[in-house]
């Protein structure tokens, strides 16, 4: 039986991550840590309410437990927040991953870590997991370093780089697009979208099989994980839509260039997803598929 800790386990990809393991308990023994309380709706796995910025404190902890893997799902996403307050996003994008390298160092454990396709300039879209890193925000930047952190380490590690994750959990601290496009139509409200930036979103239960996979099959290294089409966040508001039979006439375009966001996006990502469907043997979808998978969890 492996131990698994996840990081962030109250965050959408952590509760589902929860789900998923705890389905084979006779494969896992499954650790959750996060600030404050358990707010997952589960009390079949071990809870650690842990600030796991004191590095002392996640050190202790994860000797205690020697986990045989840990799935770092913490970090500070919202991209002008990490504008704003770059010692805090250093502390939680870089040092903690610094943290539990040196910690599987110790302990001989295999760690993944979450990353983004905000690492790139987002001039080509299709990314591979060799192309070169020029990040456009204070945020892409963190998560390179953190990738560095394990790339240039010896330990057994997985990097997992996504874009847009959305899906539901028990109890969520925050929206996604899915959630909130639906949401905002279903109360007859008029949004304006970009139609100048090209995304590939993830569905979260993907992303988490992902997660488990890695572990299983003690995969390493870099791997790409989104969906399988690049649209504009347009297109992929009228997807949401359609999907959720709602007025679509509703969503109306704009220009990157009117929203005066702190932080740059990059125009064009999307991934490359070769080597996941073959290495790592996830099986990929389109958006409208997912979709249609999350629509009927939500039934």
């Amino acid at each position: 039986m492996k131990k698994i800790v996840i990081t962030g386990s109250n965050g959408l990809l952590g509760q589902s991550l929860l789900k998923l393991l705890l389905k084979e308990k006779n494969n896992y023994e499954v650790f959750g840590f996060s600030k404050g309380v358990n707010r997952s709706g589960r009390t079949d796995f071990y809870f650690v309410s842990i600030d796991i910025t004191n590095e002392e404190n996640l050190k202790k902890e994860l000797i205690k437990i020697q986990p045989d893997a840990i799935i770092n799902t913490a970090a500070m996403t919202q991209v002008d927040d990490c504008e704003i307050h770059k010692e805090a996003c250093d502390v939680l994008n870089i040092e903690v991953v610094k943290w539990l390298k040196e910690i599987a160092e110790i302990i001989n454990c295999h760690v993944i870590q979450l990353s983004t396709d905000f690492i790139f300039d987002g001039k080509k879209g299709y990314y591979k997991e060799t192309d070169e890193p020029n990040p456009l925000s204070y945020y892409g930047i963190s998560k390179v370093k953190s990738e560095e952190i394990l790339l240039n380490s010896k330990i057994d590690f997985t990097i997992l780089r996504t874009i847009l994750v959305y899906g539901k959990v028990y109890d969520m601290s925050r929206t996604n697009i899915v959630l909130w496009v639906r949401e905002m139509l279903e109360k007859g409200k008029e949004i304006t979208i970009v139609d100048d930036q090209f995304r590939m979103p993830t569905y979260v239960e993907d992303l988490a099989m992902s997660c488990k996979l890695a572990i299983d099959k003690n995969a390493t290294g870099i791997y790409h994980i989104s969906s399988t089409k690049l649209m504009s966040v347009f297109e992929i508001a009228q997807k949401i839509a359609d999907v959720f039979e709602l007025d679509k006439n509703l969503i109306k375009p704009i220009s990157s260039s009117t929203l005066n966001q702190r932080a740059r996006r990059p125009a064009k990502t999307g991934f490359n997803l070769l080597k996941t469907t073959s290495e790592l043997g996830l099986k990929v979808h389109s958006f409208e598929e997912d979709l249609q998978r999350f629509k009927e969890k939500l039934l």
